[in-house]
């Protein structure tokens, strides 16, 4: 005898209504845990950035000044990252939009410039600058303080210029660039030398860690490190070169 044939009909309904209860009770979250948000490695890093009263021109005449090396050896830099016709690129903390004329014009009228910026001042200055410049090729991006906000396998070149120590989320951020990253595409990052007892007392500070956390940091991510990009000129930076396999 089959023992659903020995219950009556009624009692049969309701022992399947159990099993059904106990069935979902036991798909509890335990089994499918929701995805806990990362731990800011440094609280309030972009605090300054995120203010509606923003100074943009103050910013522009820092980041785009004789003062600073990058801004001084940008063409020596663009040249380094070897971009080419076609390609679609993702300045990542694009700022005051200091790379981006060089951008778009080394992609061609095929190529593409994704501009991402999660400071709401900065993004609005991008946009008029594209405008104003005619800086057809480039998109900008409102990225988010844990992702890149860019769709999957969409870039070639990935550039972080003086703002990886900005990801207050970097396992997240860095997630959200290997997705973005098209396999067999690059990461480059350029940072400050954060050497103790060598290094400026302001990058000391602000700087939460050197090149080798950071290196440690991205190849967690799954990027595998290629090699140092030597760039004449870059005394207080570095430039280190990863593939997204």
């Amino acid at each position: 005898m089959h023992f659903a044939n020995a219950i009556p009909r009624n009692a049969l309904s309701t022992l399947r209504f159990g099993l059904l209860c106990l069935a979902l009770a036991c798909s509890s979250p335990a089994e499918a845990p929701s995805k806990s948000k990362e731990t800011s490695v440094r609280p309030g890093v972009n605090e300054n950035f995120l203010a509606e009263d923003l100074d943009v021109e103050h910013f522009v005449e820092i980041f785009e000044g004789e003062s600073r090396e990058v801004s001084v050896q940008r063409a020596r830099i663009v040249e380094a990252l070897a971009v080419s016709p076609g390609m679609t690129v993702a300045d990542i903390g694009a700022g005051t939009g200091l790379f981006l004329p060089d951008f778009d014009r080394e992609v061609g009228s095929e190529g593409r410039v994704f501009a991402v910026e999660i400071s709401p001042k900065f993004l609005v200055h991008l946009r008029e600058r594209t405008q104003r410049e005619g800086l057809a090729r480039v998109e900008v991006v409102e990225g988010l303080e844990d992702s890149v906000a860019l769709p999957a396998a969409s870039v070639d070149l990935a550039f972080v210029c003086d703002t990886y120590h900005h990801f207050e989320y970097p396992r997240s951020t860095l997630a959200s660039l290997y997705s973005a990253i098209r396999p067999g595409g690059f990461l480059v990052v350029l940072d400050f030398e954060r050497i103790p007892g060598e290094s400026e007392d302001w990058v000391l500070g602000h700087v939460r860690a050197g090149r080798e956390v950071f290196r440690r940091e991205i190849e967690s991510a799954g990027f595998r490190f290629e090699r140092e990009v030597g760039v004449e000129g870059l005394k207080e930076n570095y430039v280190l070169r990863f593939r997204r396999p």
